[in-house]
């Protein structure tokens, strides 16, 4: 996993210690070695729609496209430069979901961190719009995330049938 987390517009704003071409070009190395690409961002950071639909441009014109997307919604921290941020309106998340359904229609668009907020109906949403995985496990790094029976239970209830 090696995320843009944002535009190339926004991202000076959020990371200091790296440039968007760095990670492109990492990005283009692992294509080059053979390795599937993951590849995503972060919903949350204080970004506009513009700069969601440009992190999702940017991937979609990657040769070749992620094969796999993670679309996380921000997780405040309190105490970290983002602690302060609004939680995430779960219909931003789903439109985010379904833009990168659109553009990227072969790769899997994951429903990754910030679950832990989100209710049956805003999952629901989001496997409607597009996603088809969600990362699993008790945390994702450092935020918590459901657990595994919870994730079952919540398939389970939507009817739809996990691949493992």
């Amino acid at each position: 996993n090696h995320n843009l987390d944002t535009s190339p517009e926004f991202y000076p704003e959020i990371i200091s210690t790296r440039t968007y071409c760095d990670r492109l070009e990492t990005l283009a190395h692992v294509a080059a070695a053979g390795i599937q690409v993951c590849c995503g961002g972060i919903v949350g950071l204080g970004e506009t729609d513009a700069d969601r639909i440009g992190l999702l441009h940017v991937l979609a014109n990657l040769e070749p496209p992620p094969a796999s997307v993670p679309i996380n919604a921000l997780v405040p921290v309190a105490g970290t430069p983002l602690g302060d941020q609004p939680p995430v309106d779960p219909l931003v998340l789903v439109r985010t979901i379904a833009t990168a359904r659109l553009v990227m229609p072969q790769s899997r668009v994951r429903l990754s961190a910030g679950r832990q907020t989100l209710s049956a109906s805003d999952h629901a949403l989001c496997f409607l719009a597009g996603a088809n995985s969600i990362f699993t496990g008790e945390k994702l790094l450092t935020t918590p995330n459901p657990g595994p029976d919870a994730d079952v239970a919540l398939l389970a209830r939507l009817g739809l049938n996990p691949e493992v």
